[in-house]
């Protein structure tokens, strides 16, 4: 099976040679790196370290998903990110995406010059994000969350995880269409640890090859979560990141063509191993 993705109305081949997303946080209560870019400038240099690491995109958001993490005024959450989105898009070609829930930050991000649009509700936390993805040619990532970031672990209960996330992506898919949303705009994120419990999040892996066959680019975000501390026994972050470099070498072999991770050059080493192994 080809995986194109459409992106500005170019085709981004992913079939053969997946994508690495970097995190560029521009926050100050991120689980892994809260405050260390919260200045502009900072963020633009990391950000730039990314690009010459090999990240094929740049996922710049202003407000942390992390598990409780408190909303932020879309006031605020624009001061964050535009600035540093209008630098990096002065400095170099490389795709960026805009990490928001909020219509407004998005619609803002894309006239600042962000490509892509990733919204861990998958368009449905703000009733406005529909229309300005229809409205627009960017790439969308839609994701699976229960709940919200401040109360989804409270909500994890499944009957059966892989189904569920399964039927999510076919129902949005079909809704997005209705709205005049190509599926070819569209990558699609199980939302590892967003309302999901460690068995949860182990079945989700487990069940990638499934997962891939919904007929668009699979992005897995696993980059130093809490089920790698829980699984490697350290609460250590710099305990997260080889056990991260595992993870997407396991993912691309399964049939994922986007990683998002905080450490770029490891894992765009290690897909690209596994893309020569592979293919």
């Amino acid at each position: 099976m080809n995986f194109f993705w459409r992106i500005h109305d170019t085709d981004h081949d992913l079939t053969t040679r997946g994508m690495v997303m970097g995190i560029v946080n521009v926050t100050p209560d991120s689980f892994s790196d809260g405050g260390r870019f919260l200045d502009t400038g900072r963020a633009v240099e990391h950000a730039l370290k990314l690009v010459a690491e090999g990240a094929d995109i740049l996922d710049i958001g202003g407000e942390s998903t992390r598990p409780g993490a408190e909303p932020v005024e879309g006031a605020e959450e624009l001061r964050r990110v535009l600035p540093v989105i209008r630098a990096v898009r002065s400095a170099t070609k490389t795709l960026i995406s805009i990490d928001t829930m909020k219509a407004a930050v998005a619609r803002a991000a894309l006239d600042a010059g962000a490509d892509i649009i990733n919204d861990v509700t998958g368009l449905r936390g703000d009733p406005a994000m529909s229309r300005v993805a229809s409205a627009c040619d960017a790439g969308l990532v839609i994701m699976h969350m229960i709940g919200t970031p401040r109360t989804m672990q409270q909500q994890a209960q499944y009957a059966d995880v892989v189904q569920d996330v399964q039927h999510y992506f076919e129902n949005r898919l079909r809704a997005l269409e209705r709205e005049g949303i190509s599926p070819a705009r569209v990558v699609l994120d199980p939302g590892f640890g967003f309302g999901k419990t460690l068995d949860h999040n182990v079945a989700l892996m487990r069940a990638l090859p499934k997962l891939a066959n919904a007929g668009r680019p699979l992005l897995v975000g696993v980059s130093r979560k809490s089920m790698i501390a829980k699984l490697v026994g350290s609460d250590e972050i710099n305990d997260r990141d080889w056990p991260t470099v595992a993870l997407t070498a396991h993912a691309r072999a399964l049939g994922a063509r986007l990683v998002r991770v905080h450490d770029v050059k490891p894992n765009v080493q290690a897909m690209r191993m596994t893309e020569a192994i592979k293919e």
